[in-house]
């Protein structure tokens, strides 16, 4: 199984699956599992408008150098009438100079019989080999991707999660304070995050303070800027996200996310949700 490496400008990317990849993006420059100072394990629902459509669960592990994150989804509720959808993901990497730097991410999917497979190997922030399929269709008003917006970027597990460097309050401004330059082998987008309160929330397993920070969505390549959603996106003002910190590391994971629609607020809310500080070498599975 070969690999297609950043030698060449994107649109000459070799886009192949196989399950096989797993493997071999996740034993990549990789030395072994993470040294897990914390944990968090936390299952969510989303809905739209009240109507739930689908549930899933993440798994962080993360230390002082290295974090690893997994999760899964699945369509659920009134959607699974008129469709089906399933998909798993996981990514790796270390924490270095202040900030996560991902190594492997891997992406599973399947939407009423069609696969979706994402595999991204990177090295100090920057993409290095690629395999997404099914491939991005061409068109004459997308916007192309060069090599050099795919440098100190995330990929979207990753992105989900914010680091707060430095020894201060993790529940402050500090936490919204930052642009997430997010990569998901189609599209590169910024998430530029504004802090907006600090309020106290609760569920199964979890109560404590939240940040909440307003988030804006600037696409950056790999998107048409005509279509439609991608101008709804960019001029919404209604994103939100609510941050909790991850006990034993400098780490904050979502706890809720809400989305203006053109149908209804998206709304994906932890039902239940654990986290501890705690030593020892733990390993987080690849998607299969």
């Amino acid at each position: 199984m070969t690999t297609t490496p950043m030698t060449a400008p994107l649109p000459r990317f070799r886009h192949r699956a196989g399950a096989a990849m797993v493997g071999l993006l996740m034993a990549s420059g990789l030395a072994g599992p993470a040294q897990a100072d914390g944990q968090f394990n936390a299952k969510y629902v989303l809905s739209i408008g009240g109507v739930e459509l689908g549930r899933g669960s993440i798994k962080v592990e993360a230390g002082d150098q290295a974090y690893e994150i997994s999760g899964s989804a699945r369509v659920t509720g009134v959607l699974r009438a008129v469709s089906s959808g399933k998909g798993v993901a996981a990514s790796r990497g270390a924490i270095s100079g202040g900030k996560l730097v991902p190594k492997v991410y891997a992406l599973n999917a399947e939407a009423d019989g069609k696969a979706e497979t994402a595999r991204l190997a990177m090295a100090s922030g920057a993409l290095k080999e690629m395999q997404v399929e099914p491939p991005l269709k061409p068109a004459a008003d997308r916007v192309p991707i060069e090599q050099a917006v795919l440098q100190n970027i995330l990929d979207p597990m990753s992105g989900a999660f914010v680091y707060v460097p430095g020894t201060g309050d993790m529940l402050s401004a500090a936490a919204c304070s930052r642009s997430i330059p997010v990569f998901d082998g189609r599209q590169r987008y910024d998430l530029v995050l504004t802090y907006q309160r600090t309020e106290t929330v609760k569920v199964d397993g979890y109560a404590g303070s939240a940040v909440v920070c307003s988030v804006r969505y600037q696409p950056v390549a790999g998107h048409r800027p005509t279509r439609y959603t991608v101008k709804y996106m960019v001029d919404n003002k209604d994103i939100y996200v609510w941050l909790v910190p991850i006990a034993g590391t400098r780490l904050m994971a979502p706890f809720r996310v809400s989305v203006a629609t053109m149908i209804g607020t998206a709304l994906l809310e932890a039902t239940s949700l654990e986290t501890e500080a705690k030593a020892g070498t733990v390993p987080v599975n690849a998607p299969r």
